[in-house]
This record gives C-alpha cells, structure tokens and sequence, in this order.
C-alpha cells in the first residue's frame, strides 16, 4: 500500500531539472568556462550602461553620480556630427552587406558543385586562412602594397609612367578598399555555415531533377537556394542587427586625416569623445543607443522576414 501512495506521488521539476544536470555534468562542465566568461565580461559590466543616464563626477563614482536623464542622448542627437557619423556608418554597413552578403553564399554555391575533394579541400582552406589574419596585419599588407614610396602598384604605374597615388588617403578608393578587403577576410569563413546547410539539401531532389532534364542552374535556382533559404534568412537577420557596427578595428587603422570626413562611424566616434575628451557618460549614451537601434532594426527584420519567408530567430 505504501508503494502505491509512493508511486503516485507527484515528482518536482525541480528535481527532474537537477538530475538531468548532474547526469549530463561532464557536459556541463565543459560549458562552464563560456558561462563564466559571459558573466563576467558581458553580463556584469552592464551596470556601467547607467553611465549613460548621470553627470560623472570621478570622486563620487558611477553609482553615486547624479542622475541626468536623457540628457547625453539629445546632446548627441542634437550635434552636427550625429549626421555625419551616422551616414558614414549606415553606408560602409550597407555596402558592405549588399556586397559582401552574398558573398559566402555564393563560395559555398561554388564550392557545393566541386567534385575533386582533394581540390576543394585546397580551396576551402585557403578561403578560411583571412579570417585568422588580424587587422593589424591586411592593413600593413594593405599600406605596403599601395604606399607611393616603392608600394607594389605605384611601381606599376611608375613603369607606365604615371605619377604615384596615396591610395591610402583617398576618398574615392576608401569605400572600395573597406568593402573588397572585408570580403578576402570573412567571405571564406562565412561560407562554413552555408556549405553546413548545403550538406542537409536532399540528393535525391537532384536526382529526379536531373531525370526531368534540369541543368545546374536550374536545379542551384529551384533546388539549392530554397533547400537553404531558413539558413540565408536567419544570418540575413543577424546581418540587419549588426548593421552600426561597420568594423571598428578596420576602419581604425585604415583611417586617415584625408579621409576622415567619410571614415568617422559610430565606433571610432564613441572612442575618440570617451577616451581622448574624458567624456565617459557622453560616450556611454551614443554607446547604448546604437545597441537599442540595432536591437529594433533586428526585431522590425525579423518580423518582415517571418510574414513574407517564414523564417525567424524568435
């Protein structure tokens, strides 16, 4: 009888949650340095997004500042150079996610249609190897081959007796220099997660379109790009989010003060008023309102992306 009122006694989820964690502990226990590093260097240094919201004074600190509101984000709404960095940021972002975008899908397109491994084992390392590659190092391969003092393309032109160019500092290469290097550096990379979704496309689908007299055209249009369209939807999305960040590290180093005017972003801006003005809190609220910008332009993408592909992250 006691077995029987035993047995029909309800199990805690809690405990059910435990048990699977401590069965599942070595797994766990991997993971557990993630976790930490998440905690620590994204979740608890968060508070300091109060900044953005007080009057800094560094003899009181961050929690005992006094409160100001909104009052650093309409000073940066407010200011002539909220224009300027946000149009030069939405174009180096927008051009590069309509150029470099494509770019992996169409390696992994190219790359799904090899058939010596041997060849395409080659190819997809030595697309992969630009993405370990910091950008310390493509800008000095950058600025060694295009310097006028001995660089590479100014020797050819010397030969043809033209006068040397500062690419560099240019404003008309500038965009093409930020948007072509970007593509060596992540296109190669990218393609991993398209060539993994590739691998998951029924071959059979292939087969019976072959039989029907499909050619690879036909059967990439009909075939490959809707087998993998969640997957293209899905880091589309991502992409949109991401949008405000242009790449800081790049447009840094490739900065120059003949191109200043059209490579100051959002990033470098918040760098240069943070640390070389002192102006923290100032830096912190263009900081947080790039977040929440990108945050609602993800969400608005995800929504269009659910109603007319049926895709989503949420």
């Amino acid at each position: 009888m006691k077995e029987a009122v035993t047995a029909s006694k309800p199990v805690r989820s809690g405990g059910k949650i435990w048990g699977a964690i401590w069965k599942h502990r070595l797994l766990y226990l991997f993971m557990l340095p993630c976790i930490v590093w998440l905690l620590v260097f994204c979740y608890y240094p968060m508070y300091g997004a109060t900044l953005a919201f007080k009057d800094y004074k560094y003899n009181l600190g961050i929690m005992n500042s006094p409160w100001v509101g909104f009052k650093h984000f309409k000073t940066f709404l407010e200011a002539p150079e909220f224009w300027i960095v946000m149009k030069n940021t939405i174009i180096i972002s927008g051009l590069k996610l309509l150029l470099g975008f494509p770019a992996p899908i169409l390696i992994a397109l190219l790359l799904n249609e090899v058939g010596n491994q041997k060849f395409k084992k080659v190819v997809q390392t030595m697309s992969y190897l630009p993405n370990f590659v910091s950008w310390v190092v493509v800008v000095s391969l950058l600025t060694v081959v295009f310097t006028p003092y001995g660089g590479v393309v100014n020797n050819i032109r010397e030969f043809f007796g033209k006068e040397a160019v500062f690419y560099m500092g240019r404003k008309d290469t500038f965009y093409p220099m930020v948007v072509l290097s970007d593509i060596w550096k992540n296109a190669g990379w990218g393609s991993i997660v398209y060539l993994s979704a590739l691998s998951g496309v029924s071959q059979e689908l292939y087969e019976a379109a072959s039989i029907d007299g499909a050619g690879r055209l036909k059967c990439t249009w009909h075939i490959t790009l809707p087998g993998i369209k969640g997957t293209i939807g899905i880091m589309f999305i991502f992409a949109v989010g991401g949008i405000l960040n242009a790449g800081f590290d790049q447009i840094l180093l490739l900065q120059q003060p003949a191109n200043n005017t059209i490579s100051e972003i959002l990033d470098t801006y918040v760098l240069k008023t943070g640390l070389n003005y002192g102006r923290y809190e100032y830096a912190t609220a263009i900081g947080l309102f790039k977040s929440v910008f990108a945050f609602a332009l993800m969400a608005l993408t995800n929504l269009v992306s659910k109603k007319s592909m049926e895709v989503g992250i949420w």
